[in-house]
C-alpha cells in the first residue's frame, strides 16, 4: 500500500560524519584523514550550509571551498563519499541564478493576495518552491542534476517543514497558495499540503539526482517526511539534545518509524545540542552503531565530536562498535533488500518473535536486526554488565567479535537462524565479493537453521535485471554431524570462488568452527556434551575476563547549564 524503502547504495551503511560545519576544505580533509589515521571505520562526510556562498543553495563559497570537484576526487580517493545541503528556501536576491530562474518559471508558494511569500531563513528573505506542481518538481530536479556534476554523492534537505525564523509557528502561514497538480488535490492553501512538502521535496531531489547520474542510485536525506517517503529518501530523528534522555529515545523512535514503512533512520548519535560526556558518546555510537542508518552529528559552538574527541578510553569503544557494524554490513545490506522487495522493517521491536508476551513491549532499550537482539544500556554510569537481559521466549545465543566492552550493547542470535558476516574494512569501498564469508549459525530446538545472503554491485540498477545473488544457507544437525548447504540460490550473478567459515553458536558466547568453500557441503562433527560444558564454562570466563579489563568510560556529571540546552537550529 504505501510502496517499500529504496534500496540504499551499500555505501550508505557505513558510518557517516557530520557536523555543522566543517566549514572549509581543509577541515574536511583533516577530518577524514584522522579517520583513516586512527584506523576508525568511516564511510561518509556531510557538508552542512556552509560550504554554500551567502547561504545560497547550488552554490559554493570560493573561498573556503574553492575546487569542489577536486575536493570530492580526493575523498573518493580515500574511501569516502561526499554529501551536501540543499535547503528549500530560496535567498531573495536578483542575479542569483536560482532565483531569477525560479521567478521566471513562476514557482514560488504565494500568500493568499497572490504575490510570492517571502520568509525568513538562513540566507535572510528568501521564497520557497512549490513542489505540489510538476513543473516546479521538474524545475528543482535539474538544478540537483547540474549540482551533482560537481561530485556530489547524496543530497541532505534540511528545513523543509518548510522551517521560517522569526514567526511563533516556525513555518509558513496556513493561507499561503499551492498551485497543486489536479492529482495531489489541486490548489489549496497550505495547511493542505504542509504534511507532505518535505515528502515532495526530497522527491524532486531523488528524481534530479537519478537525471545526473542515472547509473548510481540516490541518496537522500530528509528531516521532515510522511507516508512514502521512503521511497526516495533516508530520514534522521531530528535535532536532538546530548542527554540521556535522548540516547534513551532514539531506540524507540527509530523502532517507530520503522514500523510506519521508513526502515532507513537513526538519530544524530551524540547528540546535536550541547556537549556529550565521554561515556555518552561512546554509549551512543555504541547503540547508534547497529542502526540502519548511522551518523554523528552536532552543531556549531559545541565541542568537537568525532570518536576521537573525548578521550583514551572512548576512543578505545568507537572503533570497537564501528568494527561490529562493518563486520555485519553483509546482514545489514540484506535486510535492506528484504526491506525494498517485501516491506519488512530493517529494525524491529524485541516482541516480533512473541507477540503474545505483553511484557516484552514495555522494552525500551533493545531491538531486533532480523534475528539478531541487541540489548543496550541507556543508563549513566551503568554498563551492559550491571544489566540483566530480558529476552523473548525460545533459543538466544550470545555471541560477540571479541569485543564485549561493558559500554557496547549485548548480542544475541536466535535460535535456527543463520547470519552473514564480512570482515571489518574501514569502508565499503574495501569490500571485495573474494572476501572470506563467515556464517553465523544457531540451531532452534529442533536442531535446524536458515537465512540469507544478498550481494549485488552495492551500487545501480543491475539488480532490477536479475543482476545479484541470493542465497539460501541451512544447516541442520543429525546423528552429531552439523551439515551446512545451499538450499536455493536466486539472481544471474555465479558464486565467487571464496572460502567459508560457518562458526556455530553453542550458548555463552562460545563456538566451533569449520572452514571451506562456498557453494560446498560443509560438515561439522558436534563435540560431546562435556567438551561442549567446557567450551561454553571457557568463554563465559574469557567474557567476564574481557569486561573486567576494559578500559571503562569514566562517569562525567553534566553541568546544570548543558541539561537546559535548548535546540538553535530553528
Amino acid at each position: 500500500m504505501l510502496c517499500t524503502v529504496f534500496l540504499p547504495p551499500k555505501w550508505s551503511l557505513g558510518y557517516q560524519q557530520c557536523r555543522w560545519s566543517y566549514d572549509s576544505d581543509k577541515r574536511v580533509q583533516e577530518v577524514t584523514r584522522t579517520f583513516r589515521e586512527k584506523k576508525i571505520p568511516c564511510d561518509v562526510v556531510w557538508m552542512d550550509i556552509d560550504y554554500m556562498d551567502g547561504f545560497r543553495c547550488f552554490t559554493f563559497d570560493k573561498d573556503r571551498f574553492q575546487d569542489p570537484k577536486s575536493l570530492v576526487k580526493d575523498l573518493h580517493q580515500n574511501g569516502f563519499q561526499a554529501i551536501w545541503m540543499l535547503d528549500p528556501g530560496i535567498k531573495v536576491e536578483d542575479g542569483y541564478f536560482v532565483y531569477d530562474s525560479g521567478s521566471k518559471t513562476d514557482v514560488w508558494i504565494s500568500r493568499a493576495d497572490g504575490k510570492p511569500f517571502v520568509g525568513e531563513v538562513w540566507p535572510g528573505p528568501c521564497v520557497f518552491p512549490d513542489f505540489t506542481q510538476a513543473k516546479v518538481r521538474s524545475w528543482w530536479s535539474n538544478l540537483v542534476k547540474d549540482f551533482i556534476c560537481n561530485g556530489v554523492d547524496g543530497i541532505w534537505n534540511d528545513m523543509n517543514e518548510p522551517a521560517v525564523f522569526k514567526v511563533v509557528t516556525k513555518t509558513m502561514p496556513e493561507s499561503n497558495i499551492h498551485k497543486g497538480d489536479d492529482e495531489l488535490g489541486g490548489c489549496q492553501n497550505h495547511s493542505h499540503y504542509h504534511n507532505v512538502y518535505g515528502l515532495l521535496m526530497a522527491r524532486s531531489t531523488y528524481e534530479g539526482m537519478k537525471l545526473g547520474n542515472a547509473k548510481k542510485r540516490p541518496f537522500v536525506l530528509t528531516r521532515a517526511g510522511f507516508i512514502g517517503s521512503q521511497r526516495y529518501a533516508a530520514t534522521w530523528t531530528g535535532d536532538n539534545l546530548s542527554t540521556w534522555e535522548h540516547l534513551h529515545m532514539s531506540i524507540p523512535m527509530v523502532l517507530q518509524l520503522g514500523l510506519s514503512g521508513q526502515p532507513m533512520s537513526g538519530p544524530d548519535i551524540g547528540g546535536f545540542a550541547g556537549n556529550a560526556t565521554p561515556e555518552l558518546f561512546g554509549r551512543w555510537v555504541g547503540i547508534g552503531s547497529l542502526f540502519p542508518f548511522c551518523r554523528g552529528h552536532s552543531e556549531k559552538d559545541t565541542a568537537d565530536h568525532e570518536p576521537w574527541s573525548f578521550g583514551e578510553e572512548c576512543e578505545e569503544v568507537c572503533p570497537l562498535a564501528l568494527r561490529r557494524r562493518y563486520r555485519l554490513i553483509p546482514h545489514l545490506y540484506t535486510l535492506f533488500y528484504m526491506a525494498h522487495t517485501m516491506g519488512t522493517p530493517v529494525a524491529s521491536p524485541t516482541f516480533f518473535p512473541d507477540p503474545k508476551d505483553t511484557s516484552l513491549r514495555k522494552l525500551k532499550t533493545s531491538f531486533l536486526l532480523g534475528p539478531i537482539l541487541v540489548y543496550a544500556s541507556t543508563a549513566v554510569g551503568r554498563g551492559m554488565d550491571a544489566l540483566q537481559c530480558t529476552l523473548p521466549k525460545g533459543i538466544w545465543m550470545s555471541f560477540d567479535f571479541d569485543d564485549s566492552h561493558p559500554d557496547l550493547p549485548a548480542l544475541y542470535l536466535q535460535g535456527g537462524a543463520i547470519i552473514p558476516v564480512g570482515p571489518p574494512h574501514q569502508h565499503v569501498g574495501e569490500s571485495n565479493i573474494l572476501d572470506d564469508l563467515t556464517l553465523l549459525v544457531a540451531l532452534n530446538e529442533h536442531g535446524k537453521a536458515e537465512g540469507v545472503l544478498y550481494e549485488d554491485d552495492g551500487d545501480g540498477y543491475e539488480f532490477l535485471e536479475g543482476g545479484f545473488l541470493l542465497t539460501h544457507y541451512v544447516a541442520e544437525l543429525q546423528s552429531s554431524t552439523l551439515t551446512l548447504k545451499i538450499a536455493k540460490t536466486e539472481g544471474s550473478w555465479k558464486r565467487p570462488n571464496r572460502r567459508l567459515h560457518v562458526q556455530l553458536l553453542l550458548g555463552g558466547g562460545a563456538m566451533v568452527d569449520i572452514w571451506g568453500k562456498d557453494g560446498e557441503i560443509l560438515q561439522l562433527s558436534m563435540p560431546s556434551e562435556q567438551e561442549v560444558s567446557q567450551l561454553v564454562s571457557t568463554s563465559e570466563k574469557q567474557y567476564r575476563t574481557r569486561l573486567e579489563n576494559a578500559k571503562r568510560i569514566s562517569a562525567v556529571e553534566v553541568s546544570s547549564a548543558q541539561k537546559g540546552i535548548e535546540l538553535s537550529r530553528w
